[in-house]
C-alpha cells in the first residue's frame, strides 16, 4: 500500500488529528426497538437461523436500524444459498462469494469492518492516554 491512512486513534494521540479533516457526520437512522422475526420470503432455514443470529448481535450493539432490515434480508438469503449449496457439494460462483463478503462488510461483521463501525449509541471516549500534563507518582 502506497500511503496507508493513519487511523484516527494514532492521529489523537501523535497530536495531529485535526476537526477539518474529518468527514460529514454520519446520518442517524431510526433503530428497530425490538428484534423483527424473520422475512417469510428466506429461502430456508439456514436463512432464516442466520437472520436470528445476526438480528440478536446487531440490535444489541445499536446497529439494526429501519433501513437495514431490507439489506440484512438479503445478506441472510445469500448465506442460505450458499449453504445450500456447500451442503449438495457444489461450489458458489465468485461473484456470490463477493457479494456475500461485501454484505458482511457493510455491516461490520469481518474483523477489518468492525474497526469502521460504530454502535450508535457509542459515545466518544475522549483520549485515555492524556494525563493533561500532570505525572503520575509511582
Amino acid at each position: 500500500m502506497a500511503n496507508p491512512k493513519k487511523p484516527a486513534a494514532l492521529k489523537v494521540i501523535a497530536g495531529t488529528d485535526r476537526p477539518d479533516r474529518k468527514g460529514a457526520d454520519p446520518i442517524d437512522l431510526p433503530l428497530v426497538s425490538e428484534i423483527p422475526p424473520a422475512p417469510e420470503w428466506l429461502p430456508n432455514k439456514h436463512a432464516e437461523a442466520e437472520w436470528n443470529r445476526l438480528a440478536a448481535i446487531l440490535h444489541a450493539n445499536g446497529l439494526l436500524t429501519e433501513a437495514g432490515l431490507g439489506p440484512l434480508g438479503m445478506l441472510c438469503a445469500l448465506h442460505g444459498k450458499l449453504v445450500q449449496l456447500w451442503m449438495a457439494g457444489e461450489t458458489p460462483t465468485g461473484h456470490m462469494m463477493a457479494q456475500y463478503r461485501a454484505l458482511v462488510g457493510e455491516f461490520g461483521l469481518t474483523p477489518v469492518a468492525q474497526g469502521k463501525v460504530k454502535p450508535s449509541e457509542q459515545k466518544a471516549q475522549g483520549n485515555k492516554f492524556a494525563s493533561n500534563g500532570r505525572r503520575k507518582a509511582s
